[in-house]
C-alpha cells in the first residue's frame, strides 16, 4: 500500500528550495529536526513542522529559514572568528550585531525577508516575556544591541516585545556607543569593517576587557617582526660565532667545576626522589590514603549537566510564600477572573466524572474454579456441592491505586490569562479525581529571581569561570501534595496570581524533580502531566553556555522518563508545539481549551479501548493487534 503523503511535505520542500536560493548555495543540505534550528557548515537545520500547518507556524518557519540562509550567504566564518571577542558577553553582543548585519544586507535585495524575520523576532520576544519587562536586568544587553542594530540598519520598526527590549537599553547604548553606531550604515556591506565597528561598540559599552588581542594590530606586529628578523639575521650569526668562541675559551678547570656541580645537583635530586618514594611506602598495609569519592552528578538523566551552585535553590510549599489572608484574597481574585468560564468548567468536570465512574463500575469474571461464590448458582451448589465453575472473580479497575502529578510552568510568559486557566484547570482536576479515589499532586516551577539572582552574583565574584552550567536560583513550589485533601489546599492555587512570582523556567530540572517525587510514592500507577507554554528559557544560563544547553537537558530527562516507563508522561503545550519534545503531547492555541484538553488526556489514559486511547493521545501507530 502506498504511504499517504504528509500534508506539510510540499511546504517543507518549497521552503528548502527557497533557502538554497537565498543562501546562494544549491548544495546546502536542509533538514527538519526536533533539535534546535541552526547552521553548521553546509547543513541547515529547521524546526520540525506538524502535519496541520498553521499560519503562525508558516511565518515562524519562513523567518527561521530566512535568518539562517542570509547568514550562510553574507557571513564569512573565518573572518568572523578572527575578530570574535574572547569574553562571553562581548561575544554575545558581537554575534547579535553580525546576525542583524546579515539580515539587513539581505533585505536590500530580498525585502520580503523582513516580515518573515519580524514574525520570528516577535515570537522570540513573546516567549521570553520582553514585552512585560520593566527593568534592564530582564532583557540581555546582547539581545537589545542586536535588535537596535537591526532597527538602525533597516529603518524598520521593531515587532511588539522587541521594541520594549530596546527601549529599556536605548538610553544607555546611545549615550555610550551612539557616535560609533552613527557609522553603522557605511560598514554594513564590509564584514571586516563592521566587525571593527562592533568591537568598538563593545569597548564603548564597557566590555573592552573581554575583546582579547586586536587582530589588526597583530598583523601589523607580525610584519614588523618579520622585517626586524631579516635585518638582525647577520648580527645573530656573528653573535652565535662569538658565543661559540667564548665556550671554547673556557679553561679545563672551570669546565670540570661546572661538571662537578651539575653531578652533585643531579645526585641530590635523585636522593630526594628516593626519599619521597620511601615515605609513600611507609603507610601500613590497608591504611593508604583513600581518594575522595567523585561528586554525584546533578542530573541522573545527563551526568554532564552542570549547575554552578545549588546553595540558593529552594523547594517550598505554597503557604510559605504568602500569608493565609493573602492566599484567600488571591484565590478570590482567581475565582473572579474565571467567572465567565464557570459553566464550561463545570460541564467538563461532570463529563470527566461520568467517564471515570463508568469505568469504575465493578465487573466480574464468571465460571471460575475459585473465588467468590456466584449467587446465581447457589441452588445448584446446594443440590450438588461438587458442581464445577461456580465462582466469580472481580476485575481490577483501570485506575485503581493511581497518583497523578500536574507540573505547571510558572514562567513569566504564562502571566495573565494562561496562568489563570492553568490554575483553575488544575483545581478542577484535583477535585474530580479525588472523588474517584485518585490522588493528585500539583507542583509549579520557576526561579527565585530574574537574570541569575544570587547564583550569578557568586559567579561574578569568583571571576566569571567559563561554562558554569545552570546559573540561576531554582524555585520549586508544592501547591498540593498527593496526600493532602483538596479542601485544605484550595487557597494555595491563588498564589499563581501573586505579582512577581512568575519568572524564568528551567524545565529539565523541574521535570526530574517531579519524577523523583513520584518514584517515592507507593501507588502502582503514576501519571505525570506537564503544562507549559514554551521551551526552557533562562537568560543568565544561556548567556554563558551553549544556546541549546537547557533544551538538551530537557530532552535527556524526557528520554530517561519515557525509557524507564515507571511514570506515564504526557504534556500540553499552550501556543507552543511540545510534540517535538514529548512522545505523548497535544498543543492548544487558545488557553481556554486547556481544561478540555486536560480532561480528554486524562480520561484517555483510563480508557479500556487501546484504539480510542491512541487516538486521543495522538499516537499515530496503528494498533492492529
Amino acid at each position: 500500500m502506498k504511504k499517504a503523503q504528509n500534508p506539510s511535505d510540499p511546504f517543507k520542500k518549497a521552503l528548502a528550495e527557497t533557502a538554497r536560493v537565498m543562501a546562494d548555495d544549491p548544495d546546502l543540505k536542509v533538514s527538519y529536526t526536533v533539535d534546535p534550528a541552526g547552521l553548521q557548515g553546509e547543513n541547515l537545520r529547521l524546526p520540525q513542522i506538524s502535519r496541520k500547518v498553521s499560519r503562525e507556524e508558516v511565518l515562524l518557519a519562513r523567518g527561521t529559514a530566512d535568518r539562517l540562509a542570509l547568514r550562510h550567504r553574507y557571513h564569512d566564518a573565518k573572518l568572523g572568528a578572527r575578530y570574535a571577542p574572547e569574553g562571553e558577553m562581548a561575544r554575545a553582543i558581537y554575534s547579535a550585531m553580525e546576525n542583524a548585519r546579515c539580515e539587513a544586507v539581505g533585505a536590500r535585495d530580498m525585502p520580503g525577508t523582513l516580515s518573515n524575520i519580524d514574525a520570528t523576532i516577535a515570537e522570540e520576544a513573546r516567549a521570553r516575556a520582553y514585552g512585560e519587562a520593566t527593568q534592564r536586568e530582564e532583557v540581555p544587553l546582547a539581545v537589545a544591541a542586536g535588535y537596535l542594530t537591526r532597527h538602525l540598519a533597516t529603518g524598520r520598526p521593531l515587532p511588539e516585545g522587541a521594541d520594549r527590549a530596546v527601549e529599556l537599553w536605548r538610553e544607555f547604548i546611545e549615550s555610550t556607543a551612539g557616535e560609533t553606531l552613527s557609522r553603522l550604515q557605511e560598514a554594513l556591506s564590509d564584514q571586516a569593517e563592521f566587525a571593527r565597528l562592533a568591537r568598538q561598540v563593545i569597548r564603548d559599552l564597557g566590555y573592552g576587557d573581554q575583546l582579547g588581542d586586536d587582530p589588526d594590530a597583530e598583523d601589523d606586529q607580525s610584519d614588523e617582526d618579520a622585517e626586524a628578523e631579516e635585518e638582525e639575521s647577520p648580527e645573530s650569526e656573528e653573535g652565535e660565532e662569538e658565543s661559540e668562541g667564548e665556550e671554547c675559551d673556557a679553561t679545563p678547570e672551570e669546565s670540570q667545576d661546572d661538571t662537578d656541580e651539575e653531578t652533585q645537583a643531579h645526585v641530590k635530586s635523585e636522593d630526594a626522589a628516593d626519599a619521597d618514594a620511601d615515605e609513600e611506602q611507609e603507610y601500613p598495609e590497608g591504611e593508604e590514603p583513600v581518594e575522595p569519592p567523585a561528586p554525584q552528578p546533578v542530573s541522573e538523566a545527563d551526568p554532564a549537566y552542570r549547575v554552578f551552585t545549588t546553595d540558593f535553590d529552594e523547594e517550598i510549599r505554597a503557604e510559605e510564600l504568602a500569608e493565609p489572608a493573602e492566599l484567600e484574597r488571591l484565590r478570590a481574585y482567581l475565582d473572579q477572573q474565571l467567572e465567565p468560564l464557570k459553566g464550561a468548567v463545570s460541564r467538563l468536570a461532570n463529563k470527566l466524572m461520568r467517564r471515570l465512574q463508568a469505568q469504575q463500575n465493578r465487573s466480574w469474571e464468571f465460571d471460575r474454579e475459585e473465588g467468590i461464590l456466584d449467587a446465581g448458582r447457589l441452588a445448584r451448589v446446594v443440590a450438588n456441592p461438587t458442581t464445577p465453575l461456580s465462582f466469580k472473580v472481580e476485575k481490577d479497575t483501570e485506575f485503581k491505586d493511581t497518583v497523578v502529578t500536574l507540573l505547571l510552568d510558572n514562567s513569566g510568559s504564562m502571566r495573565g490569562r494562561p496562568i489563570s486557566i492553568a490554575a483553575i484547570s488544575a483545581d478542577v482536576l484535583a477535585r474530580t479525581l479525588e472523588r474517584c479515589n485518585v490522588k493528585v499532586e500539583i507542583l509549579g516551577f520557576t526561579t527565585r529571581a530574574w537574570k541569575g539572582g544570587q547564583s550569578r552574583e557568586r559567579w561574578l565574584a569568583e571571576g566569571r569561570p567559563l561554562q558554569p552550567g545552570r546559573l540561576n536560583d531554582l524555585r520549586h513550589i508544592i501547591y498540593k501534595s498527593a496526600d493532602a485533601p483538596w479542601r485544605r489546599t484550595k487557597a494555595n492555587l491563588g498564589l499563581m496570581m501573586k505579582e512577581g512570582l512568575l519568572k524564568e523556567n528551567i524545565d529539565g530540572e523541574a521535570l526530574e524533580w517531579a519524577h523523583r517525587r513520584m518514584l517515592m510514592r507507593p501507588e502502582a500507577r503514576k501519571i505525570l502531566m506537564v503544562i507549559s507554554d514554551g521551551a526552557p528559557v533562562d537568560d543568565s544560563t544561556l548567556s554563558v553556555n551553549p544556546a541549546n544547553y537547557l533544551e538538551k537537558h530537557l530532552r535527556d530527562v524526557i528520554d530517561m522518563v519515557e525509557r524507564r516507563k515507571q511514570v506515564e508522561l504526557m504534556a500540553i503545550g499552550i501556543g507552543h508545539d511540545v510534540t517535538r519534545y514529548y512522545e505523548r503531547a497535544v498543543t492548544i492555541t487558545d488557553v481556554e481549551q486547556l481544561a478540555g484538553a486536560m480532561t480528554e488526556q486524562l480520561a484517555a489514559l483510563f480508557d479500556r479501548d487501546p484504539r480510542a486511547r491512541a487516538r486521543v493521545m495522538g499516537i499515530r501507530q496503528a494498533m492492529a493487534r
